[in-house]
């Protein structure tokens, strides 16, 4: 068996993984996880990543899922899987850079990434989808305590790192972008338009947008752009028990 990569493509993670695998024409099998639907809990899964969780990557008898220590049956950091997919198949070097000090900005960025955007943007999809879909609603000082890290968080993105570069590390797309792009692209789909009033920022996405192709782009995010029009028509399948109880505590620590 060759390359597998089990994705949901409503993570973010997940849609890194998969445009990068797809833009660098690396073959791989795809094994969808439906998070919503509870697959990430059957026992097939489990023996592929008994914390649940997804991203992972499969080559071989070798299994990547950089789970965090969290309990919680969330989508995980994409960096370790392509970081191994970048020296496997030896892509571009834009991507992940073989000059020391250039691969070192790469994982400066990726460990504030963790710490300061993924941790804040992901709870978006906890307030307008998961927990209504599960009959919560995430109080309403929660929701606008949430926007306040976002906006901080970006304001010290554009200071610290993009400034006025085409690319968070030099002149070309690295795999930095592609993680920092589906965690803003995130609460965009979701009615919160984070570029707004951020030309830097929006020219950043420009640049991104005009490297991939326009089908892959409708590819990877046709599931997020859709999930709201799927809630009002309440097609959505409802997470079951075993999976309501991690949720129920994730939303719980919305801070």
């Amino acid at each position: 068996m060759g390359l597998e990569l089990y994705l949901d493509l409503l993570s973010q993670p997940c849609r890194a993984v998969f445009i990068f695998a797809k833009k660098n024409g690396i073959p791989f099998q795809l094994r969808t996880v439906q998070l919503l639907k509870g697959q990430n809990c059957s026992k097939e899964f489990l023996q592929i990543n008994s914390l649940q969780k997804v991203p992972v990557l499969k080559d071989g008898d070798f299994i990547l899922t950089e789970s965090p220590l969290s309990p919680l049956p969330i989508p995980v950091s994409s960096s370790a899987i392509l970081i191994y997919l970048s020296c496997k198949y030896q892509v571009a070097d834009h991507w992940y850079p073989s000059d020391l000090q250039t691969r070192s900005q790469i994982h400066e960025y990726l460990g504030w990434h963790a710490d300061n955007i993924r941790s804040i943007f992901g709870v978006t999809l906890w307030i307008r989808v998961l927990a209504p879909l599960i009959g919560i609603q995430v109080p309403e000082e929660k929701v606008k305590r949430n926007r306040t890290y976002m906006d901080h968080a970006l304001q010290r993105l554009e200071s610290k790192f993009l400034g006025d570069k085409p690319f968070l590390v030099g002149q070309q797309v690295s795999m930095a972008d592609l993680m920092l792009l589906e965690e803003l692209i995130q609460p965009v789909a979701l009615g919160y338009d984070v570029f707004v009033g951020r030309p830097r920022l929006a020219a950043w996405r420009g640049h991104i947008e005009a490297f991939l192709d326009t089908e892959l782009w409708q590819e990877a995010h046709g599931p997020i752009f859709n999930i709201l029009e799927q809630m009002t028509k309440k097609t959505l399948p409802v997470p079951p028990p075993e999976s309501q109880k991690n949720m129920l505590f994730r939303i719980s620590k919305i801070p």
